[in-house]
């Protein structure tokens, strides 16, 4: 009976499609996943197309507003930051070009990724796999990237205490499996980190090692959050499962080292185990990605000949047996993986800014919006009260200049123009957010003003009744035009409000639009009819 080992290696030596002839990985048809992945990809590429187009003609004008205005700059601002999200997204796409370019040239293989803090033991399992595969008479490459090139390497990776991996590189094992052993995301450098960043896109499936000195650091399954919740299921190897024992050599005392007990191990695996599934809950990853954890220990297994007894002490048969579970998960992964890329590169670099930067603008502007309507009242009354103190002295004047002739029309003429430059000063200063009308003020007067005479001892009671006359009508032409751009304000802000609220709802409906897609794009089962909806919805 052939051991895991055997059964893993023979199906991944045998297979360039990763276990599509007769492992426990086989998904059904290809064709008919191939053919759900292209609509899936055709809906996220009508879906960008469909957004930007709503965004577009859903552009917010800002037209009766001053443009040094607070609302008129951060109107001028959104437009910037939505024109920068465009050109940022693109960008991103192009700096993931390698990341493609990586799964592209390992096409039809199964890519897994290594990851682990420094000192994890990556680069120990990734050697002792490709010694494996060859001892069986399997291929083995590897490979590194250096500047942007993939470069074939006849050294296996170096070993150490320290973190060692200074670059992206991997190992092609057999036909059908490729290991990426990444640069530790706790390296020293920050280039280590931001390389493996990077690559992420290309893997179908993680083996998280944790070393069993400190198991289970779970924080550092924060770095994979984004990968996890796409769906990529995730393996726990504790790795350097092994303890420094005493033995007796030709009658010397030496220290060696000896695999844990079944019991430890169990108790480390568990613990590991019930850790990675607390933090992915936090996380919002799917429990069934995770898978159940196992231990090994390579050196243990060099040491001792790395015969059947030797591996399955030091783990290794249990961990070929977890790898041929994570064949299938891997595989369905992979089958879809070319509209994950893209649907999580529109997540992040469309819906994220939108969602994060866009909208608590745009609820902001709604916001001041709603203060400076509040304010309109307040304003409107300002602007009557300051223009009517300016104004009524002027009145008084004008009747004593006039009084001699008795020139009504005179006084009124003159009243008109004093009215509406100071009814035009104290607007712009009561309304300076808004680009406001040339003011025409026209005073509404009775037909008979009881002044037809000039006064000849003292003040009449005409003069005085021309006076409250006057006054009167200078009360209602301000309260009139006040009032008339008050409105013209305020329906300004109203239809200002209401493209704010349209681009808000834009988004809404392209973040609805984008998780269904999302859920299609987990089952697989939908018809093309499910993925298509009228490009003006969002």
């Amino acid at each position: 009976m052939k051991t895991s080992e055997q059964r893993f290696i023979d199906i991944i030596g045998s297979s360039g499609s990763s276990g599509s002839s007769g492992s426990s990985g086989s998904s059904g048809s290809s064709g008919g996943a191939e053919a759900d992945v292209a609509t899936l990809l055709a809906a996220l590429r009508d879906w960008l197309a469909s957004l930007d187009v709503a965004l577009t003609a859903g552009r917010i004008e800002a037209g009766g507003l001053q443009p040094g205005s607070v609302l008129a700059q951060r109107i001028g601002a959104l437009h910037q930051a939505l024109a920068q999200q465009h050109q940022q997204r693109e960008a991103q796409w192009l700096a993931l070009a390698p990341a493609r370019a990586l799964a592209q040239r390992f096409e039809g293989k199964l890519m897994v990724l290594v990851f682990g803090k420094f000192n994890a033991g990556k680069s120990s399992l990734c050697n002792f796999l490709a010694e494996r595969f060859r001892q069986h008479g399997q291929a083995v490459q590897y490979f590194h990237l250096q500047g942007g090139q993939l470069l074939a390497s006849d050294e296996a990776f170096h070993e150490g205490a320290t973190e060692t991996t200074a670059r992206l590189q991997g190992v092609c094992l057999g036909d059908g499996l490729v290991l990426l052993d990444t640069p530790g995301l706790h390296s020293a450098t920050d280039d280590n980190a931001a390389l493996t960043q990077r690559f992420l896109d290309s893997a179908d499936a993680v083996l998280w090692l944790t070393s069993s000195t400190s198991p289970g650091q779970v924080q550092e399954l924060d770095e994979l959050a984004r990968e996890l919740r796409r769906g990529k299921p995730l393996l726990p190897v504790v790795t350097r499962s092994d303890v420094i024992d005493e033995d007796e050599v030709d009658g010397q005392i030496v220290k060696c080292l000896r695999n844990k007990s079944d019991a430890n191990r169990a108790d480390q695996e568990a613990d590991v185990g019930h850790r990675a599934a607390d933090k992915l809950q936090a996380l919002g990853v799917a429990a069934a990605q995770l898978k159940p954890a196992v231990s090994v220990s390579a050196y243990v297994a060099r040491s001792t000949g790395a015969d059947a007894e030797a591996m399955t002490g030091a783990g290794f048969e249990r961990l070929y047996a977890a790898l041929l579970e994570l064949l299938a998960p891997a595989l369905a992964y992979r089958a879809r993986k070319p509209a994950e890329v893209l649907l999580h590169h529109f997540q992040e670099e469309v819906e994220a800014p939108l969602l994060n930067q866009t909208m608590p603008a745009l609820t902001a502007l709604r916001q001041q919006v709603q203060e400076e309507l509040d304010s309109l009242p307040a304003r409107q009354a300002r602007l009557v009260q300051q223009a009517w103190r300016e104004v009524m002295p002027q009145l008084a004047d004008l009747l004593e200049a006039h009084a001699g002739v008795a020139d009504v029309a005179a006084v009124v003429a003159a009243l008109n123009a004093a009215l509406q430059q100071a009814a035009t000063q104290h607007a712009q200063a009561c309304l300076d957010s808004h680009i406001l009308p040339t003011l025409e003020s026209a005073l509404h007067l009775p037909a008979d003003l009881g002044y037809d005479s000039a006064p000849t001892d003292g003040l009449p009671a005409a003069y005085e009744k021309l006076y409250e006359t006057l006054g009167a009508a200078v009360q209602d032409s301000l309260q009139r035009m006040a009032g008339d751009l008050a409105e013209r304000c305020a329906a300004g802000l109203q239809a200002l409000d209401q493209a704010l609220q349209h681009k808000q709802q834009i988004i809404l409906d392209g973040q609805r639009r984008l998780g269904q897609i999302a859920s299609l794009l987990r089952g697989l089962h939908a018809g093309a009819s499910q993925l298509r909806e009228p490009a003006q919805e969002v």
